[in-house]
């Protein structure tokens, strides 16, 4: 049996943004020819490490990644609905799409490839980020342009485990969002439109494990939705500003957010239960470490903080476990 299954990603490896992306076995086929795009990346890239964090669980349904190497993206664009499948192919990255929202989605290909994002900027100042980089050359920091793609998420994760988060939008997605346009490799759904999102029933909320204060503030945000969108033409520093006018959502969610629409490479989550003690633990052997530690630590890394905490992460060094794992809770079924 050995060999035959790829190792099981690891709690610090997921959360630093990695999608085991299995090898190309040659052109994948379907039902329909979609448009498409052709972009030469300037240097490495890695799809798995490029487009990880915009998966929200494994069972995710606006992601697969498919064993001919592709990785498929359903997005809701300013333009409609749209599906659209990337592929390396020789150094190339190609890309087909689906659907009204197709030629918003090749159009920024590119920006999703993290062509906008410049990994030379930064310069490690310890061994084992040294050493992370240098094995994962081809990270790069995505830029999806879309807002309310990572702020609904991103709430759904406040203050619960990731099993309860990815379990809520896997239902509310699959239950109010709509089939993905084109050959999508089975049961693939773009996420609801702000409309929808604001006529689910409490008690539907509530079976999918929400409880009201996060479903209050998703309901205040997409009240606002448009306004909020609006933030993918600002900095990152302005756009959180202008997400933290949301009650409900705080320094936390906005970096969350900004990290994946604008391709933040300086927005360091604060506020996480994990990370400060796995900054602290791997750079400096302080497992209890706070926020102001983390940001300390960070410091020399000022304007690359981000990439640096996903460089920590991807590193697998951890503080051992000392409590058991947080029980799921499910309040759906109170």
């Amino acid at each position: 049996m050995s060999g035959r299954f790829a190792p099981r990603p690891t709690r610090t490896t997921v959360r630093g943004g990695h999608v085991a992306v299995p090898g190309p076995r040659g052109a994948a086929t379907g039902p329909a020819a979609g448009r498409t795009r052709r972009w030469l990346p300037e240097g490495p890239l890695d799809l798995g490490l490029v487009l990880g964090p915009l998966r929200r669980g494994p069972a995710d349904p606006t992601f697969r990644a498919t064993p001919d190497g592709s990785v498929w993206r359903a997005c809701r664009t300013p333009a409609g609905p749209g599906t659209l499948r990337v592929a390396l192919r020789g150094g190339v990255a190609e890309g087909e799409a689906w659907g009204p929202g197709s030629e918003w989605l090749l159009d920024r290909l590119p920006a999703l490839l993290g062509a906008y994002d410049d990994p030379d900027a930064f310069e490690p100042r310890h061994r084992l980020v040294a050493l992370t980089r240098h094995r994962r050359p081809g990270l790069r920091l995505t830029r999806t342009g879309l807002v309310m793609e990572s702020l609904i998420p991103s709430i759904l994760e406040q203050k619960v485990t990731t099993d309860e988060a990815y379990r809520a939008w896997r239902l509310l997605v699959r239950t109010y969002g709509e089939p993905a346009p084109g050959p999508e490799p089975g049961r693939m759904h773009v996420m609801p439109a702000a409309r929808t999102w604001a006529l689910i029933p409490s008690w539907e909320w509530h079976r999918a494990g929400v409880d009201n204060k996060r479903a209050s503030t998703i309901l205040r945000a997409v009240r606002v939705a448009a306004r909020l969108e609006e933030g993918v033409g600002m900095a990152p520093e302005e756009a959180r500003r202008r997400l933290e006018l949301v009650p409900g959502v705080g320094p936390w969610t906005s970096a969350e957010t900004v990290q994946r629409s604008h391709g933040a490479a300086d927005a360091v989550t604060v506020g996480d239960l994990h990370l400060p003690g796995i900054v602290g633990y791997a750079l400096a052997g302080d497992r209890d470490a706070d926020d102001s530690v983390m940001l300390s630590l960070l410091e020399p890394y000022a304007g690359q903080r981000h990439r640096a905490a996903r460089l920590i992460l991807l590193s697998g060094r951890v503080p051992p476990r000392r409590v058991p794992k947080m029980p799921r809770g499910d309040i759906g079924r109170l």
